[in-house]
């Protein structure tokens, strides 16, 4: 338990740490500041990491303490981004209540004219000499309802921050978000505690975030999802297909389908993920990660 306090208290140091450290929005340029109205505040007009579409969970609040590290590189014909995502899980109820924290440490884009031009940004790629992060997510979970005869319930409570960087590129909105999902969960053969399981997971919920008009200062948005966790032994697979729907419908309807493949030896886990997305989130995922778990 000392050290996880000890590893809890440096994984926050950095958290803080970085923001303050890179510049946020060093990379804008005098003219296109009086251009900003031209971005389009939905997914299909942003970097990958702007508007994170809600995991879809288990059903239940974790029982371990967990630190993910996970390189990604996201890809469409437009845009090819490379970045490090963060992650803490900690479960101060343990299989009650817990928390979340969640953020990108890293990124490096290259888009192309056609992109840019659509996105209203500035330019192309950053400044060599820039450097920025993304958004702090922040999810507190509660589990309401626990009965292996029926389902499993839980809802999840997440804020995002506005300390993402390179607005001027439509990386990141520097706009509030935030997320209310709940998820269940009910297994149809076996248990997470036996040799196998199937399990059926689903979720609904509300999702906002700040825009940049006058008219509409806020989209309002349901989210979704369904899918299906299996295990055997020491391997486990995730496939989902998860999104939200908005109410301005300028590309603020997202759609991803998502299989996550994960090795666990005595609590190191190795976690292979793949995303595609299927509407108004124009990029595929490629991504693996280690997490350690306590």
């Amino acid at each position: 338990m000392r050290y996880t306090n000890l590893l809890s208290i440096l994984f926050f140091s950095f958290i803080l740490f970085i923001p303050s450290a890179y510049s946020q929005e060093a990379g804008y340029i005098d003219p296109w500041v009086e251009n900003m109205s031209n971005l389009i505040y939905s997914p299909k007009y942003f970097g990958p990491s702007a508007f994170p579409i809600p995991e879809l969970r288990s059903g239940k609040v974790s029982e371990s303490y967990e630190i993910e590290f996970r390189p990604q590189y996201h890809y469409y014909v437009g845009d090819q981004t490379t970045d490090i995502y963060l992650r803490m899980l900690l479960p101060f109820i343990r299989g009650r209540a817990g928390m979340e924290i969640s953020f990108i440490a890293w990124e490096k884009y290259k888009m192309s004219l056609e992109t840019k031009e659509e996105r209203n940004a500035a330019e192309t790629e950053a400044p060599s000499h820039e450097k920025y992060s993304g958004d702090v997510v922040l999810t507190a979970f509660f589990q309401l309802l626990q009965d292996e005869e029926w389902i499993d319930a839980m809802i999840d409570f997440s804020i995002k921050t506005a300390s993402g960087g390179r607005l001027c590129d439509a990386r990141f909105t520097d706009a509030a978000t935030y997320w209310l999902n709940l998820n269940i969960g009910r297994d149809l053969a076996g248990s997470s505690t036996d040799l196998y399981y199937l399990r059926l997971i689903a979720s609904s919920g509300f999702y906002c975030w700040m825009t940049n008009k006058l008219t509409h200062r806020q989209n309002d948005a349901w989210t979704y999802g369904v899918g299906f966790m299996a295990g055997l032994d020491k391997v486990s697979i995730t496939t989902d297909i998860s999104g939200f729907n908005g109410y301005n419908k300028n590309g603020d309807c997202p759609l991803v389908w998502r299989n996550n493949v994960k090795l666990d030896f005595n609590n190191n886990v190795i976690s292979l993920r793949y995303n595609h997305g299927m509407r108004d989130f124009l990029y595929d995922t490629y991504s693996i990660a280690y997490i350690r778990k306590f």
